[in-house]
């Protein structure tokens, strides 16, 4: 078997499918993160990265540049053949390596319960959070963050430990089979989880973090923007934004029942104007997104239902500049 198709069933045997995603298959996960390998800039491209440079100068193990030395300097970085050669003092400056917290935020909502081929948007969006939980945990990085639904969230602040990250990958599950669970009660309207979310994600960011919200961004408005935007002042942001391909486009032409657990419909795919007016409507609002998030220089992930997330990620690393 050649190593491409070993890869292929790898990749296909931790393949999430269906409307629910278990404890076990959430650790599987474990195994793409390392199935993925990552060189150290591809994983810097996803913000993955293990050891991390600050913008900081100081002291520590990557130097960065000769200038002329300056009153309360460090006497002990002073390079001695530069000053020799030049008559003037000059010091040698360093850019520190420090850890980077991982903040992760998954949406767990009743508008991430759909799916229409291979699995639900709620199921690839904790596939997508656990592979990046268990990268985070393999580089000896901090992790943490915030699961959350329609009504509830918890939140599980970054530490180094494998404790936290299997919390966070419990909590995971339990918040995923509970749509499985309670998909037909009635929701209450006016709450904007994800508002919510971004706001305990905020609380618990130290600056230098590297913060992950992955959604379908269905509920993100002007306040949400703010919170985003603060969050992006002094981290590193990287949005995932998780889809269906029938929120994209039509099925083929024909009539179809639709239902939401509550009631039933159908609806007529034959018109064309129909279908290009909500293919339209998409694309309309992810350029919406994608132009806000480039104000704030946060890339924004798009993650399809019914392709393998390892290969998206791929895709998307290879068309970061």
């Amino acid at each position: 078997m050649s190593h491409k198709r070993q890869l292929n069933v790898r990749q296909d045997q931790y393949r999430s499918r269906g409307a629910f995603i278990t404890l076990e298959q959430l650790f599987d996960q474990r195994h793409v993160a390392k199935t993925l390998e990552l060189d150290y800039q591809s994983r810097s491209r996803l913000g993955m990265s293990g050891s991390h440079i600050s913008k900081h100068k100081g002291r520590g193990v990557d130097f960065e540049e000769f200038r002329a030395y300056q009153p309360g300097d460090d006497i002990r970085q002073i390079d001695w053949r530069v000053t020799a050669r030049t008559g003037r003092p000059f010091t040698k400056v360093f850019r520190e390596e420090r850890e980077r917290p991982v903040i992760i935020g998954c949406d767990q909502s009743h508008n991430m319960f759909f799916g229409s081929q291979v699995a639900f948007k709620s199921v690839v969006a904790a596939e997508a959070a656990a592979i990046i939980c268990w990268t985070t945990v393999d580089n000896g990085d901090r992790v943490g963050g915030v699961v959350f639904s329609d009504s509830a969230q918890e939140l599980i602040k970054p530490r180094r430990s494998k404790r936290s990250a299997l919390r966070f990958l419990d909590i995971l599950a339990r918040y995923n089979q509970d749509l499985v669970q309670h998909h037909t009660e009635q929701m209450a309207t006016g709450t904007n989880y994800l508002l919510q979310a971004l706001e305990q994600m905020y609380r618990i960011t130290r600056p230098g973090s590297n913060v992950y919200m992955i959604s379908d961004f269905q509920t993100f408005d002007d306040r949400c923007r703010q919170y985003l935007h603060q969050l992006a002042i002094h981290n590193s942001v990287t949005c995932i934004f998780i889809y269906d391909a029938l929120e994209e486009n039509l099925p083929i032409p024909g009539v179809y029942s639709i239902t939401d657990g509550h009631h039933r419909s159908t609806i007529n795919t034959y018109k064309k104007s129909v279908r290009s007016l909500y293919h339209e409507q998409f694309t309309d609002r992810q350029a919406m997104l994608i132009n806000e998030f480039n104000k704030m220089k946060v890339p924004l992930i798009p993650l399809r239902t019914d392709q393998v997330v390892l290969d998206q990620l791929e895709t998307w690393k290879q068309k970061t500049p």
